[in-house]
């Protein structure tokens, strides 16, 4: 029975019963007997055995108040701030196993109150690191606006202040735009509408984008892969993820050189593969590169807004897909991404 499941119960279960049993015995010895007065005595010994009862019941809830008031008073203890505070429940019994949930339940309160420090923190450093991304090309343009100001009579500078000018409104459009994929995927309300798309049309694509901008910078862009493989994907946003891995690489190559674009399907796998033999990523830097708004004190890179690999990475990881980085500094760098091959079961 569960209300006698502890130690404590069962005492006081058994106390009462011994005196029940023993005002049985001895009512039962004054009738057998036929003592004079029995009546009397059977309602003496009655009332001793319910001011026993009453004894043991006033001990007992006396006993069950001081546990009750002891959890009330670290449950208020917690509510006020003291956060590792716990009710004991060691013992056996129903109310310790309440004792144990209420434990429970501070645990998760606590867990969900770390994870909202850590989102504020988040959150606040984010908003560092915009404000941070901004002011440069703000900055700039700035400086841009006064020496236009300044009414200059020549063409040409005035021609060059409005390209930068202009390059520095990308930067900020860019990392706008990027910024909301990157929050639309942390608030997971991306729908991916997937459609079997062939690898080989994705990749030419891809490099269309960039074929203007290579050639004007004197590097190439090659593309190497079986034209019959097929993905199941979104197009858009995989075209997103490869035109950042590569955009990431036309950044950090010099003149003459290469990005090659390579495809292949295995087993289980569709592999896509983007490599460079560009300036290479360094050591320290390589576990950090999908971090948002990362920047490496080795890399003198000014142009990078620190979101475009992060994007990537959320944007395989949304098709299933994994994305692996190995880089050899100053030889090359390789990006590889991972699809498995959806299979009917």
């Amino acid at each position: 029975m569960k209300i006698i499941d502890t130690k404590q119960n069962k005492i006081c279960f058994c106390v009462m019963l011994g005196f029940a049993a023993l005002f049985v015995i001895i009512s039962a010895l004054f009738l057998y007997f036929k003592l004079p007065n029995a009546a009397v005595y059977i309602f003496i010994s009655a009332l001793c055995m319910a001011l026993v009862f009453l004894s043991v019941w006033l001990f007992y809830f006396k006993a069950q108040n001081k546990i009750i008031e002891n959890a009330a008073g670290k449950i208020r203890a917690f509510t006020a701030g003291d956060t590792n505070i716990r009710i004991e429940c060691e013992k056996e019994g129903e109310l310790y196993k309440l004792f144990h949930e209420i434990n429970s339940l501070a645990s998760i309160l606590n867990a969900h109150a770390e994870n909202e420090l850590l989102s504020k923190q988040f959150l606040k450093d984010t908003i560092s690191d915009i404000s941070h991304q901004l002011k440069t090309p703000l900055t700039a343009l700035n400086i841009y606006n006064g020496l236009l100001q300044n009414e200059s009579n020549d063409k040409t500078e005035i021609k060059e202040l409005t390209d930068l000018t202009e390059q520095e409104l990308d930067r900020i459009e860019t990392l706008v735009k990027n910024l909301l994929k990157v929050t639309k995927f942390d608030a997971k309300t991306i729908v991916l509408n997937k459609t079997t798309e062939n690898v080989s049309d994705l990749m030419l694509q891809v490099k269309k984008h960039f074929d203007f901008r290579a050639k004007q910078e004197e590097k190439k862009i090659i593309l190497d892969g079986d034209n019959s493989i097929l993905l199941p994907c979104d197009r858009d946003w995989i075209l997103e993820a490869v035109d950042n891995i590569v955009k990431n690489a036309l950044d950090h190559t010099d003149k003459g050189d290469m990005i090659r674009i390579e495809w292949k399907q295995f087993a289980s796998v569709i592999q896509i593969v983007i490599k460079d033999n560009g300036n290479g990523i360094h050591p320290e830097d390589l576990p950090h590169i999908f971090k948002r708004f990362y920047r490496s004190r080795f890399s003198q890179d000014t142009q990078g807004i620190g979101l475009g690999l992060p994007l990537a990475k959320l944007i395989v990881e949304a098709h299933n897909g994994t994305i692996e980085v190995d880089s050899k500094l100053g030889i090359e760098t390789v990006f590889t991404l991972n699809f498995l091959i959806p299979t009917k079961l």
